[in-house]
């Protein structure tokens, strides 16, 4: 059952396992393509990273329900009887020219596995290769990271399942999509009816033209990418090709996120397209609830202050009489530099009455000063005695406001030791 699995009920089957992972994963792919269109938002085209173009397949109608589940177990069984255990893969931050040559030196035992974007490369092959290639790049100054697979698809290692994935899929039938679909084997659109049983292995043997396929997309005049899976993997590396490509106005948007799997994440994601541009219907999704259109003004807002405005306590009366400086500074109005000493002190008054952007600032019903605002304060402080830096603030306890009256505070800035750094307390 893939509920059980995604649910992580007692007794379900291991996610752990090849066959259980991907099967779930297409299964999940296919399901929220359906939810984004329940809600009016249908796909001009389609486009499928690895696995993905199994789901795209049925989601474009290439493939029936029945064909694209077919297509993914028996391919994900082969996988797990001959190649689980022989390989791996590794996720690298460079760019394709940049990645062949790091990895020229070790032949076929390590193979461009798809390339992402400008700067995200995927790389298969053994695992002791992959282990000297991150030694490698740790060495250059280059991220990568192992990704959590015990095999290594879009490499030549699978040419040893491809009789087996040929005569197994043999049966499957294709036909031409009412969705166009952008295949990221030949990185252009195609004609589907040749998503055959040869397709398949071609798919999980060749690199993936991702970057590519979402580069003939743009130029076609697409604006909007949807990623419908449990966790945006790909949203990042589509933004980077937006930037890289001229004149591109496009949206990248996720479905799901880890542990954000319910409705609540889903509507934020529509909400997310919807503001950007996407056509989303709403009167589907609020259908049965009762909740009716509310037509904001034709007119521009119309704003008018009703709370009281407070005179007192401002910090900014003329302090200069007393013989101290006006700092002008909202909550430190007054500065005094202490005679014989390389100390200064810094003193004022707090209130939420002529403070009344502090009441926003509440814990547990508690008006406390942010700790922000205390940084400002240091670095008020840290300006008045020549210093350009707080390399270090650590708050004993919270400046608490009380509902009536306010604080006195005074922040002391005691001289330079021998290095130049100065020590600051803030007292209330």
């Amino acid at each position: 059952s893939v509920t059980d699995v995604v649910r992580g009920l007692p007794g379900a089957a291991s996610l752990d396992d090849v066959v259980v992972v991907q099967v779930s994963l297409w299964a999940v792919m296919v399901s929220l393509a359906a939810v984004w269109r329940s809600v009016g938002v249908e796909p001009g085209a389609v486009i499928g990273h690895s696995q993905g173009e199994i789901a795209a397949a049925v989601v474009a109608g290439a493939l029936s329900v029945q064909d694209g589940a077919r297509v993914v177990v028996l391919r994900a069984r082969a996988i797990a009887q001959s190649l689980s255990g022989h390989g791996g893969m590794v996720s690298v931050a460079a760019g394709s020219d940049r990645v062949r040559e790091l990895i020229a030196g070790w032949g076929e035992r390590i193979s461009i596995a798809s390339v992402n974007g400008p700067s995200s490369t995927v790389v298969s092959g053994e695992p002791d290769a992959l282990g000297e290639l991150m030694a490698a790049c740790e060495s250059a100054g280059i991220r990568a990271r192992r990704i959590a697979v015990d095999y290594a698809s879009h490499s030549p290692q699978v040419e040893s399942i491809r009789e087996q994935v040929t005569e197994a899929l043999a049966d499957v039938e294709s036909r031409t999509a009412h969705v166009p679909f952008y295949s990221t084997v030949t990185g252009s659109l195609i004609d589907t009816s040749g998503l055959d049983a040869g397709y398949w292995v071609t798919n999980l043997r060749q690199e993936v033209r991702f970057d590519a396929t979402v580069r003939e997309l743009l130029a076609d005049g697409f604006g909007y990418f949807v990623e419908c899976s449990p966790h945006p993997v790909l949203t990042v590396g589509m933004q980077e090709i937006f930037e890289d490509h001229a004149d591109a106005q496009a949206v990248a948007l996720g479905t799901l996120r880890r542990d954000e799997g319910g409705p609540e994440r889903f509507l934020t994601s529509l909400a997310e397209g919807y503001v950007r541009g996407l056509a989303v219907d709403w009167q589907i999704l609020f259908a049965g609830t009762g909740a009716q259109w509310a037509d904001l003004p034709t007119y521009a807002f119309q704003r008018e202050w009703f709370w009281l405005r407070s005179t007192a306590g401002s910090g900014a009366a003329d302090m200069s009489g007393a013989g101290l400086d006006v700092t002008g500074h909202p909550l430190l109005g007054a500065l005094v530099r202490v005679a014989a000493e390389d100390r200064v002190v810094l003193a004022g008054r707090v209130s939420s009455g002529s403070h009344p952007w502090l009441v926003d600032h509440a814990v547990s019903g508690v008006v406390v000063v942010p700790g922000a605002a205390l940084v400002e304060l240091a670095l008020r402080a840290a300006d008045e005695v020549g210093c350009a830096v707080v390399e270090e603030l650590t708050l004993a306890a919270p400046l608490v406001v009380p509902e009536r009256g306010g604080l006195q505070v005074q922040l002391s800035v005691g001289p330079p030791d021998g290095t130049g750094r100065r020590e600051l307390t803030l007292h209330s």
